[in-house]
This record gives structure tokens, sequence and C-alpha cells, in this order.
């Protein structure tokens, strides 16, 4: 680099940077690395302006050197690999640093210090938050093994495996306001909106038999005999979580609806929000209160359990809107009516409260996809209850639950004659599969959303909620917007799947409950960097990838400062370009790095 100055046609200096290089057919070439600026002009801040700017580019030609001049690495060629292992101080990761910018970004680092200011605590709780986090999603393991891989990132990780565990505590302790925050920051960072809100429940397993207050054995969705406990969890229409709350692992999954809904209602102030759930939650209880916080939802039933009004309308080809296939054969249909519907809701206590009317849309649905899935599902239930029939003794009570529905036992003949004792026999139930095979392929959604006609003016309330029971939106909502708005369950199902695999919430090792609120609040943040990276990436790449794509992204020390990265894909290139981190550096030198982490952690 060297200074040079060029005289304009009407006399002016003006002073640049030039770089020389040579191209690829190796001619001498130049390149303006810096305009400086006009010489007369410089002089009235720089007593001589030649001299600094000559200064200037010869820093500059170091700076070059450094970062683009061959460097020579010396090693020894009898070093074994044996001395090498993932935890040792020589393998670093580079992938986290995407992990630090969101969560400097949420500011999760500035509440947690804010409030460990109040400890005597001699060690730093945010690095020890960072590494159970960043250690989640990149390496998941359980907190001791979280501790054995600290030696992975670059930060300062100056804390014990007992400092670990001490700091549990105050995680737990300001887990509901850790909460509140990150929903706070999310909400001015992202614009997030909250008027459709998903919620559903899972269950998690620990790996020990002692039940206590929160651990309970209960209907498992491993199925496995261990303690549970369940969990509701609230995620916006973009699949970013919100919120979650714990239960009991004996805990009905309707029965979280309603203290879930009171917190997000009060502490969250979400108000005027439609509440979509699966068929488990549609109780006259869960209604009731949806309804008395003048909320909306959107929750699908089942036709088998309805009313005779409500098969006779799904049996009923009138008003179908159908959409066919090549062959002209219906592949999906839809309907809708607006119907009165009473609910029995029960006080706090228990008892029968009054029963309430209100007013329900119902769009009964018809796929030909869901049909034939019913007749697989169904499939195994048959052969065991023919089996069955043919040799009583093949199964148990246990092993011919699902086919004993479709045995029946024949005490008459065809003319209505009592068979002697001898003659009793079983048979298949041939009028019960009838029943239910009419019901193949259709469900419904019921919903208390509306929207506007044509010319009709909003609701004129302080909500939308009207008071005819319905909650109104200000445009036109049609049966295919709510069944979209219930489809939107997927991603919820989805992020449940991922804290089970991609981040292994589960088996719990943890056994007092202040730790293992902590390990979910971990968990639970970890989620949200993660569903973070997705919507920031655009939804690209899935949660599973974007973690081993960070996780693969390790460099191992080489000499003089350098590390030699030696993993980059499309994942760290999208992750990258979406948040302003360059991974595509093959070889950085360790103050290079210090200074890429650092940029992560500025908010501004």
């Amino acid at each position: 680099m060297f200074l040079r100055q060029i005289t304009n046609p009407n006399g002016r200096v003006r002073l640049v940077i030039v770089r020389g290089f040579r191209d690829a057919q190796g001619k001498n070439r130049q390149k303006v690395a810096l305009t400086c600026g006009f010489l007369d002009d410089l002089k009235k801040t720089y007593d001589d302006p030649v001299a600094h700017f000559t200064e200037v580019a010869a820093q500059m030609t170091r700076d070059h050197k450094e970062l683009h001049d061959p460097v020579t690495i010396t090693f020894k060629p009898d070093e074994t690999l044996e001395k090498i292992s993932p935890d040792d101080a020589h393998v670093k990761n580079i992938g986290y640093a995407a992990l630090s910018k969101l969560y400097h970004e949420l500011e999760i680092d500035y509440f947690i210090n804010n409030r460990r200011r109040y400890t005597k605590a001699q060690y730093n709780h945010n690095a020890v938050f960072k590494l159970l986090v960043f250690d989640r999603i990149l390496f998941p393991s359980s907190k001791r093994g979280a501790w054995a891989h600290k030696n992975r990132f670059f930060d300062t990780m100056d804390f014990t495996l007992e400092d670990i565990y001490k700091a549990l505590d105050l995680f737990a302790d300001h887990s509901a306001e850790l909460l509140l925050a990150i929903h706070k920051r999310i909400r001015t960072l992202h614009k997030r909106s909250t008027t459709l809100v998903y919620y559903d429940v899972t269950n998690y397993y620990f790996e020990i038999d002692r039940e206590t207050a929160l651990l309970k054995k209960g209907v498992c969705k491993e199925h496995r005999p261990d303690p549970i406990v369940q969990m509701g969890l609230f995620m916006d229409e973009r699949g970013l979580p919100i919120t979650f709350n714990m239960y009991a692992g004996n805990t009905q999954d309707c029965r979280t609806l309603i203290p879930s809904l009171l917190e997000v209602n009060y502490e969250y102030g979400l108000k005027d929000i439609i509440i979509v759930a699966d068929r488990g939650m549609i109780t006259s209880d869960n209604l009731a209160r949806i309804i008395l916080q003048r909320n909306g939802y959107v929750m699908s039933t089942s036709v088998r359990k309805g009313d005779a009004s409500l098969k006779q309308f799904v049996l009923d080809e009138n008003g179908y809107t159908c959409i066919r296939n090549d062959t002209g054969e219906v592949v999906f249909k839809y309907k809708s009516r607006m119907v009165p519907r009473t609910i029995e809701p029960h006080t706090l206590t228990g008892k029968a409260g009054t029963p309430v009317t209100i007013n329900q849309r119902q769009i009964v649905l018809y796929s030909a996809k869901y049909a034939a899935k019913a007749r697989r599902d169904r499939q195994k239930a048959l052969e065991k209850a023919l089996e069955f029939i043919d040799d009583p003794n093949k199964h148990t009570r246990s092993t011919s639950k699902g086919a004993s529905k479709y045995v029946q036992q024949v005490f008459f003949d065809a003319q209505g004659n009592e068979l002697p004792a001898a003659k009793k026999h079983l048979a298949f139930d041939f009028d019960k599969l009838a029943a239910e095979e009419q019901f193949d392929g259709y469900y419904v959604i019921a919903t208390n959303v509306i929207g506007l006609e044509e010319g009709e003016k909003p609701f004129s309330g302080k909500s939308r909620f009207t008071n005819e029971g319905w909650f109104q939106l200000n445009r036109k909502v049609s049966d295919m917007d709510v069944v979209e708005m219930y489809r939107g369950l997927w991603k919820i199902e989805e992020t449940f799947k991922i804290t089970k695999s991609t981040l292994k919430t589960r088996p719990v090792f943890l056994r007092t409950e202040t730790h293992i609120r902590a390990h979910f609040l971990i968990c639970f943040v970890s989620l949200v960097l993660i569903r973070l990276l997705e919507y920031r990436t655009k939804g690209k790449h899935s949660a599973q990838r974007i973690a081993h794509s960070l996780a693969s992204a390790n460099g191992i020390y080489l000499d003089q400062g350098y590390y030699h990265f030696f993993y980059y894909d499309e994942v760290l290139h999208d992750i990258g370009k979406a948040l302003g981190i360059d991974f595509s550096k093959k070889y950085l030198k360790l103050g290079q790095i210090r200074s890429l982490l650092a940029a992560t952690k500025k908010t501004s």
C-alpha cells in the first residue's frame, strides 16, 4: 500500500491510498484501497496530511500482510491422535457465534447479570447459563457433560461443576421473569404477532423410580412406565415459542390449558387472541374459560363422538365444496354451518355449573388421504379381532385392546331364537365396522371466529368479542382460512419433536424440583434460539440441520495463534448471511476470533 497524489484538472490535489497486486496473468495492477480526500481540506484537520496518510498506508500494508501473507506453521511429526480429544483445548467450535448473536440480541446476558449481582457467588452465572444453552443445542448432554465440553468454546468458562448445580437455583428462581423478558424482546425485535396462539401439551420421562409432587406416573407419550412431567407450550403463528408451564405428570392434558391461559392473558398481556389446540382441549370448562376471557378458539372435534345432528350434517352430501383429481375422484371436500352449542362447565370446586349456550361455527372436512390412513390404522385391530374369534385364548384383555369392540357374542339365531349354551359363539360385528367406516376421512373444526361480510362494519366493542359470543376479525374469514389456522398446529408438534430429538430434553436425570425447572428453562431458551435461526434463515433449513452444521463448525489449533477451521456448508453460509457472521474463513488468528465473538455481543 502506498500514498498517491492525484491532481485534478482544476488543480486540486486528491490523496488516495493505492494497493498494488498481480492479476491472474501476472501483470502488475493497482487498485484504490482508500480515498482520503482533497489536500487543501485535509490541511484543516492534519498538520501534515501527506505524512499522516503515508503512515496509514504503511499500517494497512502491515495489517494486510498479517491477514494474507503465508504463515509458516511448525508441527511435531511424531504427535499422535490420542493426544487430542474432542474436549481438548486444541479443538474449538466457532458455530456458537450464531447462538451468541441471538443470545445477546435477546439481552439474556443483561437479565442474568442483573440478577446475579445480588448473590455472593464468585463465579459468573451468565457464563454458566450460556454454556448450558449452547451445549444443549450443539452437544446435548447432562450438566456434567456440558461442563466437560466447556473447552470447546472460546469464551472464558471459569467455574466448577459444583458451581453449575448451584447456579441452577438462581435460574429456577427467575424463570418466569426471564421467559417474559424474552417474549418482550422478540415482540420488539421481530414484531411478534399474537393474534393466533397455538397450545399443546407433551410430557418428558425421568430415569428415576421415585415419584414427587411434580414427577408422577401418567400417560407417557413414549409409553414408558417411568415418572413423567407435563409441559404446556404456547407458540405464535411463526413457530416461535412464547412461554411454557410445567404440571405434575398425572395431570390430564385438558386441565393444563386454563391455568396456562390465565398466565398469558394477565402476565403477558395477550388479549383478543385466538387459541388453536387439538381435540383433547375442547372441553366445556376450557371453552367456558376462553369465552369468559373474551378470546377466540379454533379446535378440532370428533365426528364419531358428536351428537346425531352433527353426524347427519356430515353424511349429508348437500353443500360440500369438492376438489377432485384428474380421474374425477373427490380428494378433499368441506362445508360449514353456524349452530348453537350448550356447554356445561364446572366451578373451581369441581361442581357442575350453569349450562350455557354459545354460538359455534363448525367446518366439516373430508380428506381421501385421511380416510386411507384411518383404514390402515384399523387393519391391525381387525386382524386381532378375527384371531380372537378363531381362538379366544390367543389374546389377553390387554393384547386385544382396540380389537374387542369388533367382537360380539351371539346368543340368538337369524330367526331370533335363543341358541343353546353349546352353540353360543363369537362373531365379527360387521355393523360396528360399517358404523365406523362411514366417518373415515371426516373431521370437524369448531370455532367462534368469524369475519366481516361485505359492507359490514367492525364490532364497536372494546375487544373483538361480540355480545353473541363470536370473535370477530376485521376481515373476511373463509372456511379455508380457519382450516389454515388449525393446520398451523403441526409447527408445535414439530417443536416438541425438536425438544426430544435435537435438544435431547429427556430423559431427565435431575432430582430436585428446582433443578428440574431450571433444566426445562434451559431447554426452552435453547428451543427459542434454534427456532429464531430457522426464522432468520426464512425456514430454509430444519432445526436438526442447523444444530448439526453449527456443531460441525470446529477448528483445531495450529501454531502462532492460528486455528484451522475445516467445516463449511450451505447452512452456515445462510446463517452467516442472515446474522452478519463470516463462517467461511479457513484460518483465523485468535485475535480475529475474539473480535468476531465480541461483535456478536453488541445489541445495537
